[in-house]
């Protein structure tokens, strides 16, 4: 009984580490690499007949060279909408159109660009490193208080503590892990 109230909070808590590895993972994908990605412009918010509409469900993408990404609106009438969404984003990218793609071009990235890039992906990893820990400490709090209410003995609890301990520390390897991988695609020129 002890055993599997234990395993069923770890498992949550293993769960809910999994989901902010992919959040990390995420957010490393709209950080530019000199390469280009939908994941850059696909979560963009266009003013689509009044409505902040995700540019990922108004047109597809294709990436036909390295440095080239097309966008394709499903609604032709939408074009302009698009095209200002992504001169007002903070990509730097000036689309040109021919009324049926809007081509974007991604300039090589300088190297002051690169090392500027490094210091935002540190810094959403830190913060993936940061929700990792508190969900360990939301665990711990939650077996503490199995153990408080006499459904965890304490040498179950230091069980599912040490448990919890390496749940976590792999959270935060995968978290360097993807973090390293990050920069090292941000600093090949």
């Amino acid at each position: 009984m002890d055993d599997d109230m234990a395993q069923l909070v770890l498992d949550e808590a293993k769960e809910k580490m999994a989901k902010a590895l992919e959040h990390v993972k995420a957010e490393f994908g709209t950080v530019r690499t000199g390469r280009a990605t939908p994941a850059l412009v696909e979560g963009l918010l266009v003013d689509y007949y009044g409505t902040p509409t995700p540019l990922k469900t108004l047109a597809s993408f294709t990436v036909p060279e390295a440095r080239l990404l097309q966008v394709v609106p499903f609604d032709k009438s939408a074009m302009a909408a698009i095209e200002k969404a992504i001169t007002q984003s903070d990509l730097g990218i000036n689309p040109s159109n021919d009324g049926q793609v809007i081509r974007l071009a991604f300039p090589p990235l300088t190297e002051e660009r690169r090392r500027d890039l490094v210091k935002v992906v540190k810094a959403k990893a830190e913060e993936g490193r940061i929700q990792i820990r508190n969900l360990r400490r939301g665990t711990r709090h939650e077996l503490d208080q199995l153990e408080k209410e006499g459904d965890l003995s304490s040498d179950e609890h230091e069980r599912a503590d040490k448990a919890l301990e390496k749940i976590t520390q792999s959270g935060v390897e995968a978290v360097d892990a993807l973090l390293a991988q990050k920069e090292q695609e941000l600093l090949d020129v």
